[in-house]
């Protein structure tokens, strides 16, 4: 295991940091991945940058080794790069996980067209541009992992969240797609389907919010970003050999 791996994307926080270290410390070599365009803020970078630098702090604390790279996955150049930073280090990406994502609640009708295509292009057609890159290396190789990381109202949709359920959505024919080309090269993906996980979102909810989301959710807890790590270790690995084109939810029953 130790020779193998992991390229993360958006892993400078948040779920993408829980895998990352996860990964880690099952004795994966991790490629982190922090926003950074060229377009933001200064400060904003900055703030990305050291994000992802106390990931790899971790990464090394774990007894593991690690590079982080930033990169707007939603641009197909950046993208490209990203992988090929990665192949270019370490020689090989065993494990791709498609992570990286933005959402901005908003009524259907008060969509505007840039803020469509922002969710599209960071949620769906990042997990493209990624997966094209790896793909050719994976190919050669006949190894590979891709899990992408979608949410439980890709399958179900919800109020105020066409774009982000769009977006969600779409990585299911992705990832199945992918599954049937390469299944025979030894390449398998997969689908992660996380509920209601604890983050800054759901921390900011309403005493009235949160007893009605635990309502509804049959463990009676949030999600903790671990919860979608260990899914994704286990879909990582070689006892996962035989699952491919799959959705597994991670929602503590909430679905």
């Amino acid at each position: 295991m130790s020779a193998k791996v992991a390229l993360v994307t958006g892993s400078s926080r948040g779920i993408g940091r829980a895998i990352a270290l996860h990964l880690a410390r099952e004795g994966y070599r991790v490629v982190v991945n922090y926003y950074n365009n060229p377009q933001e803020s200064s400060e904003i970078i900055e703030e990305n940058q050291e994000q992802a630098r106390q990931v790899l702090q971790e990464i090394e604390a774990a007894g593991s080794t690690g590079i982080m790279v930033g990169a707007d996955v939603s641009d197909p150049v950046m993208a490209r790069e990203l992988v090929e930073a990665a192949i270019k280090e370490y020689g090989q990406i065993d494990v791709l996980v498609n992570n990286a994502g933005i959402n901005k609640d908003q009524l259907i009708l008060r969509i505007n067209d840039e803020e469509w295509d922002k969710l599209i292009n960071t949620n769906l057609s990042s997990a493209f541009y990624c997966c094209r890159a790896a793909l050719r290396q994976m190919v050669r190789k006949r190894y590979g992992r891709i899990i992408n990381i979608s949410s439980v109202v890709g399958l179900s949709g919800n109020a105020g969240q066409a774009h982000y359920s769009a977006s969600k959505a779409g990585l299911l024919g992705l990832t199945f797609s992918i599954a049937r080309e390469y299944g025979a090269r030894g390449i398998t993906a997969n689908v992660i389907a996380p509920g209601y996980i604890q983050s800054d979102m759901t921390a900011a909810f309403s005493p009235e919010q949160k007893e009605k989301m635990l309502s509804a959710i049959a463990v009676g807890r949030l999600g903790t970003p671990e919860d979608i790590a260990g899914v994704v270790a286990f879909l990582a690995s070689d006892a996962a050999a035989y699952i491919t084109a799959q959705v597994i939810k991670v929602d503590g029953g909430l679905s």
